[in-house]
């Protein structure tokens, strides 16, 4: 397969992301684009210049007409399920935004369509391919700080969205935080065990519903990870990507989501606190960004989907394994709902 044809459903502003990742890649070609609302993909295909592109509302039709390789879900989440169904039943590999579904039940009816129809469905989890983070998880992997024990997370962004998101239940741990939460797997390579979650929505928030959440969770290696959230906090906001603390046994690291990378390791022990010891001095020397991640985000995800199409084998945010990060966010809300620490299943 010298190029992957392929059908984009779902026209709405994250298909703006989707169509300028591709719009560099010369093995992809957009052959489709499908909406509810047929102005919608009109727009979209003018709005790239698409002009060979066909245009419609009806998934089914499109792919019995022109038989692509593959299809783009970029649909609400509700709709995740069906879309996929029809692709995997029109034998199309499947890359979808996330999460990956709106439940488990529908998530595992999925994974196991895609293994029966041996194709691959993958999911959007852009955040692991930014070049930083790969650094990141490069250095806890290197020992530099002995094995690590605990990892935090901080997200604290007073988004004022407007729309859907101000009246959704669990709007911070549903819309955002199943990013954090792969992203906590990706560092660590560590799964979830079990979750303590607590949800409140603060006096002032403009939100209808908890906006904030705490939440620990017992991972594999009996390792801890623990996640504070609000998207209703003003002032002192943290990047998208969160402040991470990483600790091992010899020592920390502190990450910001961005640029600045920070540690301290062990040089000396026996007295009531151990000497440390700066491991990057200065910022100039910090271990280097590595060129074949560069490209990051959306277009790191599609990038190497595309070539497992092409070449064989699975990709990394593959539903099988993002499955295990959707179960974190079910796992959270039910913990919170019940008010006790929740076993996670997928």
């Amino acid at each position: 397969m010298d190029h992957v044809r392929a059908v984009l459903v779902g026209c709405g502003g994250i298909s703006r992301a989707w169509l300028r990742a591709v719009a560099d890649m010369e093995d992809v070609e957009i052959v489709g684009l499908v909406d509810l609302i047929e102005e919608n993909a009109r727009a979209r295909a003018a709005e790239f210049a698409l002009q060979e592109v066909a245009i419609g509302t009806d998934l089914g039709a499109m792919l019995d007409d022109l038989v692509p390789d593959a299809v783009f879900n970029c649909t609400v989440p509700e709709a995740h399920l069906p879309v996929t169904l029809e692709a995997l039943a029109h034998g199309c590999h499947v890359l979808g935004e996330k999460p990956l579904a709106d439940s488990m039940d529908r998530a595992r009816q999925m994974v196991a369509a895609a293994q029966k129809a041996g194709r691959i469905l993958a999911i959007i989890q852009n955040r692991r391919y930014d070049p930083r983070i790969r650094r990141f998880r490069e250095v806890i992997a290197s020992g530099i700080v002995g094995p690590l024990t605990t990892l935090h997370s901080d997200f604290f962004i007073g988004a004022h969205f407007g729309g859907f998101r101000d009246h959704m239940e669990h709007v911070l741990l549903l819309d955002m935080a199943i990013h954090t939460f792969d992203q906590a797997r990706f560092i660590t390579g560590a799964d979830p065990l079990s979750v303590y979650c607590h949800e409140w929505n603060p006096p002032g928030s403009w939100y209808d519903h908890d906006a904030s959440a705490v939440a620990v969770f017992e991972m594999t290696g009996g390792l801890v990870y623990t996640y504070r959230g609000s998207w209703c906090a003003e002032g002192l906001n943290t990047t998208w990507e969160c402040d991470w603390r990483a600790i091992g046994q010899q020592g920390s690291l502190l990450w910001d989501g961005a640029d600045a990378l920070r540690g301290e390791r062990v040089v000396a022990s026996g007295g009531f606190r151990s000497e440390l010891a700066p491991l990057w001095p200065s910022p100039a020397e910090l271990p280097p960004l590595k060129p074949e991640y560069k490209s990051g985000g959306h277009a790191g995800v599609i990038r190497e989907f595309i070539d497992c199409v092409r070449h064989g084998g699975a990709p990394e945010t593959a539903a099988e394994d993002n499955i295990k990060s959707l179960a974190m966010v079910f796992g959270a809300i039910e913990s919170a709902r019940r008010g006790c620490r929740v076993e996670i299943r997928w």
